[in-house]
C-alpha cells in the first residue's frame, strides 16, 4: 500500500496519460482498515484476531487479504477519468463480469440501494453493499474503493477468491463456483487484459523508478508501520 501511495504520488505530478495498474497477494493474512473506521471496531471480529492490521489510504469497510487479489490503478491529472472518477468502478467491475461470463459465471453489478441499506455499515467491506459491487449468487466477491490527490486517482479493489478461516463467514468466487478455482492464472490474466481494454490503454511491464521505490519505504517506515497511523488516525470516532 505504501507504493500505492508512492505512485499516487508521482501520478499527481504527470503532464502525461500514463497509468499504472498493479494486481498483488499479500505476504501474511492482514486485515486492512478503512481510511475512515474506527481502529475499536477491530476487536468485534474475533476470527481475524490473530492476524497483522494495517489501515488503507481509500475507504470502505475492513478487508481481510488473504485467499483475494488486491489490484490497484493510479491515473494522471490529464486522464479523461479525472472529470469522472466514478467510470473506473464501472470499467474494473465490468471487466471482470465479462471475464466470469466467458466460464458461464452470471456475476452482476449490484444496483442502487435504499437509504436504510446505504445506512447499515458492516465491519467487513465483503458484507457491505454499494452501488457499482459485483455480486455472484447474491454474495458481494468484488469491490473497489478511491483516494484522489491533486486531480490523480487511485483506485484500490479487491477479488475475493475463497473463504478465509480468518474470515469464515464471506464465501469467495471459487467457493460459489468450483470450477473457477483451476483457472486462477487465466481469470486473472483475462481480467487485467479486459480492463486494459476498457481503459483504452497498451499494458507495458514497469519498475519503480528509484525515487518512487524510496518514497514507498519512506511512507511504509512513517505511516503504515505506525500506530499513530493505523490505531490513533480515528481514534476520536
Amino acid at each position: 500500500m505504501a507504493v500505492d501511495e508512492a505512485l499516487l504520488e508521482s501520478t499527481a505530478e504527470r503532464t502525461d496519460d500514463v497509468c499504472t495498474l498493479r494486481f498483488y497477494r499479500w505476504a501474511e493474512p492482514t486485515l486492512s482498515l478503512g481510511y475512515f473506521q474506527s481502529f475499536g471496531e477491530r476487536a468485534d471480529h474475533a476470527a481475524s484476531e490473530s492476524c497483522s492490521t494495517v489501515r488503507r489510504a481509500s475507504g470502505g469497510g475492513a478487508i481481510l487479504h488473504h485467499d483475494e487479489i488486491t489490484y490497484s490503478l493510479t491515473t494522471p491529472p490529464k486522464s479523461r477519468f479525472a472529470k469522472d472518477h466514478l467510470a473506473l468502478y464501472h470499467l474494473a467491475h465490468a471487466a471482470l463480469i465479462e471475464t466470469l461470463a466467458e466460464r458461464g459465471i452470471q456475476a452482476e453489478l449490484c444496483g442502487a440501494l435504499g437509504p436504510q441499506r446505504e445506512r447499515a455499515n458492516p465491519f467487513l467491506c465483503f458484507q457491505r453493499r454499494t452501488e457499482g459491487d459485483v455480486l455472484f449468487l447474491g454474495n458481494k466477491v468484488a469491490g473497489s474503493a478511491q483516494r484522489r490527490l491533486k486531480g490523480a486517482i487511485l483506485q484500490h479493489g479487491s477479488l475475493l477468491l475463497q473463504r478465509s478461516r480468518f474470515a469464515p463467514e464471506l464465501p469467495g468466487i471459487f467457493d460459489l463456483a468450483p470450477e473457477l478455482s483451476a483457472a486462477e492464472i487465466w481469470l486473472l490474466e483475462r481480467w487485467r487484459t479486459r480492463f486494459l481494454d476498457k481503459l483504452g490503454l497498451v499494458g507495458e511491464g514497469g519498475e519503480l523508478t528509484e525515487a518512487e521505490r524510496q518514497r514507498s519505504e519512506e511512507i511504509c517506515r512513517g505511516k503504515y508501520g505506525a500506530d499513530s497511523w493505523t490505531i490513533d488516525r480515528c481514534r476520536s470516532k
